[in-house]
């Protein structure tokens, strides 16, 4: 890439990240930081010494996977002579913002899209050794970008942390099984690009051996599969995952699903075959692949509910040898320290539209039409009295989050056992979305209240006090210092309350206890300290 020249004077104004309005943003002014291939200039914003960080935009950490590298493993990009331009965001595999996320997740055209995004409160110091955080984007592994503006690390700069976005694979092209091809293209991104960190972020005042890895939704389910894998332990040293959605997926429902997949593009299922249809085409074809033959709706969510997303890390026996949670009940990253949660309604919202239709169908006919079992579902509609009381459509949307999302926060606490971790709740409703719904943390967390894009989710005057209470633990996680409440590894069941009503406490002792049903065997019984036979919810 051919440098552009500086600008004629410190203070020059340019394009940066941050919010709509260019004319609130600080001055910038370009600096340089040096990288195992080269050289990359990006821009610094507001003034030296005073709270201000430098962001270093669409660095590649590898080849554009296009061409003879489509379907491969990601190869190191090439070294390059001069100073690269990082002043604008890299492309993305996201092609056109499906709005599947409440997120603000721009899509760049291009193809390069293997690329790391670095914000950094120190520029041309070697020796800093700031702790650093990796945030892996979320969007159910088909959808997402890391140029969203909630991303931006202003604020973890100003808490002292180096902050890195990446992007990788999604969809087919990073999860979808190929033969001839190399299997979790998208897992191996995630790892290229953390290796990336290990190389070149003390240029950028990052410590490589401290290193957070953290993320959302499938981000979150990203970091803990990561956390699982033998492969990736020596990348990071600890993991925050906000409500992780783990993926999976069986080699031989991954094999059925690319099956189906050829027949519909019309060509053989193999690199070849699938190379030779257009990305376009493939595209198209990502949600029909995966749809129930009969077109059947409630057999969709059936599926979803019993089988999980549809895409994501496969369970290949090579570089995924075993689900993540049975990795991590092996002691696979027990010495890392973990927190996780989830919010209160994740999903309760989808069925919003349909609670006039649903006001005079009873829960428990709901639950049998989705092939709940019976014990379970009267065990979880009991656990589950104020949610039930909402109404049907509410109790409906409750058991999808607790399924996805709000069950696993247990099963993975449970799975670490005496490994340190952390479990919370984020239920703080919104004030226009009225529950305490997907991706509302999102910015609470990142400490970005003051994007125009969050108040669409978190209403005109969010609560400074949450960001500052659940973004300062994840500084100290960061830091390596203790998040700020008794750990679930100590007390199982204990459980930080972010946002939660008055009347509730900030540390429960058994956060988790409506999702016992779908924790424990439908036989499981319990006593009046909690469960038997050595099972924490």
């Amino acid at each position: 890439m051919t440098p552009t020249p500086p600008p004629a004077a410190t203070g020059t104004s340019h394009a940066v990240p941050g919010p709509d309005n260019p004319d609130t943003l600080p001055t910038a002014r370009y600096v340089e930081a040096d990288t195992v291939a080269g050289r990359v200039r990006g821009l610094w914003r507001g003034e030296p010494g005073a709270g201000g960080s430098a962001a270093f935009l669409g660095i590649p950490f590898a080849q554009p996977p296009v061409g003879a590298l489509r379907f491969a493993a990601p190869v190191p990009v090439e070294p390059w002579a001069g100073v690269r331009d990082a002043l604008d965001f890299g492309a993305t595999a996201q092609r056109g913002d499906p709005g599947i996320t409440l997120i603000p997740e721009p899509s760049v055209p291009g193809d390069a899209t293997l690329n790391v995004n670095v914000f950094t409160p120190v520029v041309g110091s070697t020796d800093a050794a700031l702790p650093v955080l990796v945030w892996i984007h979320g969007g159910g592994y088909v959808s997402g970008s890391p140029a969203s503006p909630w991303y931006d690390g202003r604020a973890f700069n100003r808490d002292g942390v180096v902050t890195v976005t990446i992007s990788y694979r999604l969809g087919f092209d990073g999860f979808g099984h190929i033969d001839g091809a190399p299997s979790n293209r998208g897992v191996r991104d995630w790892l290229a690009a953390l290796q990336w960190v290990q190389d070149n972020i003390a240029n950028f005042g990052g410590d490589p051996s401290r290193v957070t890895i953290a993320g959302q939704s499938a981000g979150g389910g990203a970091v803990l599969r990561l956390l699982a894998l033998p492969a990736a332990q020596p990348l990071f040293h600890s993991v925050w995952a906000l409500s992780a959605a783990l993926a999976d997926v069986s080699s031989e429902r991954a094999r059925s699903a690319s099956t189906r997949r050829a027949g519909l593009a019309g060509v053989a299922p193999t690199r070849e075959g699938f190379a030779s249809a257009s990305e376009e085409t493939l595209h198209a074809l990502q949600s029909k692949a995966t749809e129930p033959e009969s077109g059947d709706r409630l057999a969709g969510v059936r599926g979803l509910l019993e089988d999980g997303l549809s895409w994501g890390p496969m369970v290949d026996g090579d570089l995924v040898p075993e689900p993540t949670i049975a990795a991590l009940r092996s002691g696979v990253g027990a010495d890392k320290p973990l927190v996780l949660g989830a919010t209160d309604d994740e999903f309760t919202m989808v069925l919003d539209s349909a609670a006039g239709k649903l006001r005079f169908i009873p829960a428990a006919l709901a639950f049998a039409k989705l092939d709940v079992p019976r014990e379970r579902r009267r065990a979880y509609l009991a656990d589950n009295k104020a949610q039930r009381r909402k109404g049907t459509a509410a109790v409906l949307g409750r058991y999808v989050t607790d399924v996805v999302f709000r069950s696993t926060v247990v099963k993975v606490a449970d799975a670490r056992g005496a490994a340190s971790t952390w479990v919370y709740r984020f239920s703080w409703p919104s004030p226009t979305r009225r529950w305490a719904l997907h991706c509302l943390d999102v910015p609470f967390w990142f400490d970005c209240l003051e994007d125009p894009h969050v108040a669409a989710i978190a209403g005109d005057a969010p609560p400074r006090r949450l960001a500052a209470a659940i973004h300062g633990a994840a500084v100290a996680l960061v830091r390596g210092d203790d998040p700020g409440w008794r750990p679930w590894s100590d007390a199982p069941g204990t459980t930080r309350v972010f946002g939660g009503a008055a009347s509730v406490p900030d540390v429960v002792a058994d956060g988790y206890r409506s999702v016992r049903a779908l924790v424990l065997p439908p036989d499981s019984s319990f006593d009046g300290d909690g469960p038997r036979d050595g099972v924490r919810v």
